[in-house]
């Protein structure tokens, strides 16, 4: 480890003052900073950060810091933004100075949510259980009995791991005194641990040497231990672990997807869930699977609509019905969302008391419930040092959506209308001591400031307790208003770093060397996945197709200046069904067709890789930039020349990196249904006898076998000759037998989901289109037979659809 520099004060602390980052950095008055202490001398472990920062440079740290920025853009890390103008995706707004703490710090604050994660497991075991704590008079009735996180269905149902709570995070924030509070606990469906690894990854791109050198403690471990723990839950041998997200539209998706793909495991929407004889399935494309553990990131509420929120579409019926039956474990347990009510923390202490003889190692903040005399009295008296909110919030009072006040702030109207409501009745609202943050330093503008922050842990459950990620989700306000941390009003985000004085272990999710090695069968493919995979691959081939016909068409009227010409209105009537226009540069159409295979990308963010994701992004800004800018004519054709080219890069990525299983079998099996029905739609057009002069020509231009024609049919080069090389040539990766003997192929490998027949459906009827094709003529084909083909092709989608997707 680098030496530490000697203790730096701060310009008017009795010491010389330091040049560089520290220069210009003052702390709040009366609040705590993380990098300088009361007496204004730098914390350690922070004196070797700011001396590598100093000696980096701010031109050098600038690029350093738009690597890290350049890298979650790269890897397509966003948080999903909810405005008046309904939703939009955020890049990652990530704070590039880390929080450091130091491991004895950091031992002391593990210890004491060890001992209040145990309190919690207690108290939601009493709440649905014994109500011990009710009868004793520690927790009121109402908090319960009116509490919309309190779900009845599932009172007196035991989990089937013997445990409500397994993945916790607790929201801390340090006080003027230096003393870390408990703000809220988070026990329904904690996010960002996934965001974590990200802002770690992010950081150490720009921070390598300076966290190699200060012994930054690595995350791997705690997430491979968790991972071994949901595995360790599975109950039966066939059953499996899985990840069950809202969707797409979650503001947290993209973390649900990384999570997945980072531990191996499956990906599931509620929809992908069935449950059949009491027991939770998964639709995949061989059948019903068992799974026996569900890693919860949805609201409780919404996961079964039979029992739950009826009017949810993202659940699966029967869920709880399951749960009674202790066949699945849901983690957290449906109902663990109650402990995040905020007037819960005003019993807290006394609850710690009669349950464990001892107080909370790590206080929360002062809370107090309005719906006790006393306790009402008390926040009536002190308004003007309150915060005052929702008592069945579940919220942080500086979070989106919550209505919490502060008293000082309130003008006379607002105040007077408070009162009254705290006199009336004030069970509906807690009290809370105003919060003071600490603060941390953020780089701004080539300058360190100092902004609040709120800082996330998580726990994990494991067979021997609880394990700690070493490290954690910072909140960072982006003013030194406490009500900017929230990521929706413009917070960032910054890793945390629990450094240690000596060398620390290099936690892996590899396995060790002298693991013993087993190659896995590749995992279920669920049917939801598998339909994305297929439609993604019809989406980017009828964007090729398209794309193809706009640069032969728009290179043809650049030369003649006259879009009436007899072959762009032949080509225009034919596009037009297609909702592509032709004298249009870039045609909504295309466009469609390209946001069409991301939203089937985003649905399976989990089993992407980042590369493709990026390669697919980038195209679908670049057509979406050649909007406003792109003229028709060649202008147009340069564009679709560049849209070509990131089509193949795509393409080339999913053929020369995508594992040759059941899910690059669907995704090949679209494009090569779209490409045939394609190919036999533009042959039946201009292949006409009729057609206008110049169609052949544009139909080996289309079909990309300009030169292999020249090649093949040097002699002889008329209507028959372009027919059979796009439609019967076996040897052509355009042609239409091509695509049917790739599909023959594709078929036979297919999860059988009939039993004891000798050949599906799909299988026999591509198998009679490509003998028909095959035994053919080039005369034969008339654009009457040419159009029933193309037909017949589409009618394999449906198929396979009926299969494997209803």
């Amino acid at each position: 480890m680098t030496a530490s520099k000697p203790a730096q004060s701060l310009p008017g602390a009795g010491s010389e003052t330091r040049p560089g980052l520290l220069a210009s950095y003052r702390p709040l008055p009366n609040v705590a900073d993380e990098m300088i202490d009361p007496s204004g001398a730098v914390r350690p472990g922070w004196e070797t950060l700011l001396h590598t920062l100093d000696e980096i440079g701010p031109e050098k740290l600038a690029t350093r810091f738009a690597r890290a920025n350049q890298y979650l853009h790269d890897a397509g890390v966003f948080y999903r933004v909810y405005n008046e103008n309904g939703t939009q995706e955020r890049e990652w707004p990530l704070a590039h100075i880390p929080i450091l703490i130091n491991e004895d710090e950091w031992r002391s604050i593990t210890l004491g949510l060890t001992q209040r994660a145990d309190l919690l497991e207690d108290i939601v075991a009493d709440v649905y259980g014994e109500n011990k704590l009710i009868r004793d008079g520690l927790l009121p009735p109402d908090l319960v009995a009116s509490n919309p996180e309190f779900l009845h269905p599932v009172a007196g149902v035991k989990p089937a791991s013997g445990h409500f709570l397994h993945f916790c995070a607790f929201e801390l924030g340090r006080g003027p005194n230096g003393q870390w509070w408990v703000l809220g606990d988070r026990t329904q469906a904690p996010s960002g641990a996934g965001f974590a690894l990200e802002n770690r990854v992010a950081t150490t791109r720009a921070l390598s040497d300076i966290s190699g050198a200060m012994n930054v403690h690595r995350l791997a471990g705690f997430f491979k231990d968790f991972r071994d723990s949901l595995q360790g839950l599975i109950n039966s041998p066939q059953g499996r672990a899985a990840i069950l997200t809202p969707g797409p539209n979650n503001e947290t998706y993209f973390e649900h997807a990384y999570i997945a793909r980072y531990l191996g495991i499956m990906l599931l929407e509620g929809d992908d869930l069935t449950v059949s004889k009491g027991k939770v399935m998964v639709r995949t494309v061989s059948g019903l699977k068992p799974v026996d553990v569900l890693w919860r990131r949805m609201d409780a509420a919404y996961v079964d609509p039979l029992e739950l929120k009826t009017d949810s579409w993202i659940g699966t019926p029967g869920m709880v019905g399951a749960l009674r039956r202790r066949s699945v474990s849901l983690v957290n347990a449906l109902g663990s969302g109650i402990l995040e009510t905020r007037a819960l923390l005003a019993f807290l202490p006394a609850i710690s008391q009669a349950l464990h003889n001892r107080e909370l190692a790590l206080p929360s903040i002062a809370t107090w419930w309005c719906g006790q005399e006393k306790e009402c009295k008390h926040v009536i008296d002190r308004l003007d040092q309150m915060m005052v909110g929702p008592a069945m919030s579940t919220r942080l009072p500086f979070e989106d959506g919550n209505v919490t006040v502060l008293g000082s702030s309130l003008d006379d109207v607002a105040r007077q209308g408070l009162l009254a409501r705290l006199q009336k009745d004030g069970r509906g609202l807690v009290g809370q001591e105003a919060i003071k943050l600490s603060t941390t330093p953020v780089y701004v503008d080539g300058r360190l400031e100092p902004r609040p922050f709120v800082l996330r842990v998580f726990a994990a459950r494991h067979k021997d307790g609880w394990s700690f990620m070493p490290g954690g989700f910072a909140r960072v306000g982006f003013t030194l208003d406490t009500a900017a941390i929230a990521m929706q009003r413009g917070g960032q985000a910054a890793d945390v770093w629990i450094t240690s004085s000596g060398p620390v272990a290099k936690d892996t999710l590899l396995p060790r060397e002298d693991d013993t090695f087993r190659r896995n069968v590749p995992g279920t493919l669920p049917s939801r996945a598998a339909e994305n995979l297929m439609w993604m691959g019809r989406y980017i081939e009828r964007a090729e197709g398209t794309a193809r016909i706009l640069r032969a068409c728009h290179a043809r009227y650049a030369e003649a200046a006259n879009m009436e010409l007899p072959l762009l209105a032949e080509m225009r009537d034919y596009l037009k069904p297609l909702g592509v226009n032709l004298d249009t540069a870039i045609p909504k159409g295309l466009q469609r067709s390209i946001d069409g295979a991301m939203l089937s990308a985003g649905r399976i963010r989990d089993r992407f890789s980042p590369d493709g994701w990026l390669a697919l992004r980038d195209l679908s800004k670049t057509i979406h930039r050649f909007q406003d800018v792109v003229s028709p004519g060649d202008d147009t054709t340069r564009a679709m020349t560049i849209i070509l080219r990131k089509l193949a890069g795509f393409s080339g990525l999913v053929h020369e990196n995508m594992y040759r299983f059941t899910g690059w079998r669907f995704l090949e099996i679209g494009r090569r249904l779209e490409r045939g029905i394609q190919m036999a739609r533009i042959l039946a057009t201009l292949s006409r006898h009729d057609a206008a002069d110049g169609a052949l020509e544009m139909l080996l231009e289309i079909g990309d076998s300009v030169m292999t024609h020249r090649r093949q049919y040097s002699v002889y080069s008329g209507r028959i000759s372009v027919l059979d090389l796009l439609a019967l040539d076996p040897l052509n990766p355009r042609s239409i037998i091509f695509q049917l003997d790739a599909l023959k192929t594709e078929f036979s490998l297919l999860p059988s989901r009939e039993a004891g027949a000798n050949m599906p459906a799909f299988s026999k009827k591509v198998l009679r289109l490509h003998t028909d094709l095959a035994i053919m003529e080039a005369t034969d084909l008339t654009p009457e037979k040419l159009g029933t083909l193309a037909f017949e092709i589409g009618t394999l989608s449906d198929t396979i659809s009926d299969t494997y997707f209803a």
